[in-house]
């Protein structure tokens, strides 16, 4: 029964290429079959997972130390800003986690269990949600610091930031929670049944599936690209509006240095979902075939997603005065740690 399925599946996929190239569809159905059960075993898929888990390891080095350092220091702890920074690398760090630890299963040819699979997906678009909506309420929290800083105490007190960090991650789930119910609701009957749980594979599938399915693929792209560029509108208003202040004298000037380095981060988050929503509305309208597009779809979740999550804690770091000197002791403790029982014999 299996193979009939996987049979129907492949021949539904290969009708696509038949259409596009006009050549047999018994021999696209055995080249996409080969894509579609070895491709996970490939070496180019051993390749993709190596940036993934360099910027892994280079976040889990810096970000405990960096929530160490707000979360231990009562004054930091007070202040919006270093809270809804600490909430962004947590939820960084959970994303890299847990997409490392799933192409790591793929690689090794670990099955993950479908209930299992469905949580990872539903935590990934959970975390990488928060993440976007924590990055909006870092731009507010600038906006009325900025602004109104008469009033800025008022507006985000520490109690009302603990709140707003918890709706924060009730409204990444909830959005997470409607849009799997959308698919579940919406899918039909498919001899496609997929084992592989990669969430560059899953991306790509699901423009396989009906037009409820595309139209929600597309509509969470666009909604993130949305979000991104509200952001990016409001720190070009506040540069507009502050342009006169004297913040922005000298391309060395701190209020230049937090801007291009917010902009950074924004670019690295911003153009892959670009690139996504170009790939997925070529890829619809069959502009480019199932290799090309499972090609750059790895791309985008093995390299350009997870390269801002590895970079970010470097850049806030080097960047915030009091984290960068809470690292420098933390560094210094362990060395001195480290030293301290050799001098007890001297």
């Amino acid at each position: 029964m299996s193979d009939m399925n996987s049979s129907s599946c492949v021949v539904s996929i290969a009708q696509r290429e038949v259409n596009n190239f006009s050549q047999n569809v018994a021999t696209f159905s055995h080249r996409f079959h080969v894509q579609l059960v070895l491709f996970p075993l490939d070496l180019e898929m051993k390749m993709f997972l190596l940036p993934t888990t360099i910027c892994f390891m280079a976040a889990i080095l810096v970000t405990p130390p960096i929530l160490f350092s707000i979360f231990s220091n009562f004054s930091l702890r007070q202040e919006t800003r270093f809270l809804l920074l600490g909430n962004a690398l947590v939820s960084d760090l959970i994303y890299l986690s847990l997409y490392t630890l799933g192409s790591i299963c793929n690689m090794v040819n670990i099955n993950i269990p479908g209930h299992l699979c469905v949580l990872l997906l539903f935590s990934l678009a959970a975390t990488y949600g928060g993440g976007v909506l924590t990055a909006v309420g870092m731009v507010v929290d600038t906006y009325l610091a900025i602004l109104w800083p008469l009033h800025y105490l008022i507006f985000l007190p520490p109690s009302r930031t603990k709140k707003l960090i918890v709706l924060l991650w009730f409204s990444s789930c909830l959005f997470a929670g409607i849009l799997f119910l959308v698919l579940y609701f919406t899918q039909k009957p498919d001899p496609c049944q997929y084992h592989l749980c990669s969430l560059p594979v899953i991306l790509l599938m699901t423009l396989h599936g009906g037009q409820a399915i595309r139209l929600c693929h597309i509509l969470f792209i666009i909604g993130f690209i949305l979000c991104f560029s509200m952001i990016l509108c409001c720190y070009i208003f506040l540069c507009y509006k502050t342009r006169e202040s004297g913040l922005w004298k000298g391309v060395s000037s701190r209020a230049s240095g937090t801007f291009l380095m917010h902009h950074i981060i924004l670019g690295f988050y911003f153009c892959p979902l670009l690139l996504l929503l170009a790939e997925s509305l070529l890829y619809i309208n069959e502009v480019i075939d199932l290799n090309t597009g499972m090609q750059i779809t790895l791309i985008i979740c093995n390299v350009l997603i997870v390269l801002p999550k590895g970079v970010s804690p470097y850049l806030y770091g080097h960047r915030y005065r009091v984290i960068y000197k809470s690292l420098r002791l933390f560094c210094k403790f362990k060395h001195h740690s480290h030293v301290a029982p050799a001098d007890r014999y001297t």
